[in-house]
């Protein structure tokens, strides 16, 4: 199978890595039988198209108190979208595990995961996750933040990777791009805030004053 030169050097500088985590996965679902793929497949479903961690925003976004945080969120999903989604995976174009090496696809076959279609580099499932739920550590700054954030984002690496669709490779780039999504998110928004509230000061400052020049 032909490859770009990006992706065949992924394939060339990670493969030890790869190859030790999806083995231990392989190993593990060979010790559990099959309890936990349904399990897995429940967790990917979550950051399909990133629609779950999107429709969590909105949510959030209904309230005024969750308001800023759902804007946050949201925001950090969508970028995390376009960078894996339209610039990174096609631009990269690494094949998924299952369909470059017979290994991996006897792994596959054995956890029973559904085929998927797209490149694999980054995990755009991965991305959805750690944008969202890194935006809601930085944003919630509290300990069962943090803990529910770095759960999920755990939990939604080893799925893609126990359903050998994706290299442990693509999940922490995956992890990284959405990581920065988030960071970014946070200073627009941030900003954003911060501007809103200076024009809402001004304007009130200058209502004061006409209520004065009135009296």
């Amino acid at each position: 199978m032909n490859t770009t030169v990006v992706a065949g050097w992924l394939n060339s500088v990670f493969a030890p890595f790869d190859l030790a985590i999806l083995g231990a996965l392989h190993a593990l679902a060979e010790s559990a039988g099959f309890l936990l793929t349904p399990l897995f497949e429940i967790v990917s479903l979550l950051g399909e198209k990133g629609a779950c961690f999107s429709a969590f925003a909105v949510a959030l976004m209904l309230f005024k108190r969750t308001r800023w945080t759902g804007i946050c969120l949201f925001v950090a999903v969508c970028l995390g979208a376009l960078m894996t989604n339209i610039l990174l995976k096609d631009f990269i174009a690494r094949p998924r595990p299952f369909a470059s090496s017979e290994l991996y696809a006897d792994w596959w076959r054995f956890v029973g995961a559904p085929a998927e279609d797209g490149f694999s580099f980054p995990s755009g499932h991965m991305t959805a996750a750690s944008a969202a739920m890194t935006a809601w550590m930085i944003v919630r700054r509290s300990a069962k933040a943090t803990a529910c954030g770095l759960s999920i984002i755990v939990a939604m690496g080893m799925a893609r990777c126990y359903l050998v669709a994706h290299y442990p490779s693509d999940v922490l780039a995956g992890c990284l791009v959405g990581a920065l999504c988030a960071g970014a998110s946070w200073l627009l928004i941030s900003k954003a805030r911060e501007m809103l509230e200076r024009r809402r000061s001004a304007h009130g400052s200058h209502a004061t004053a006409s209520a004065r020049v009135r009296r």
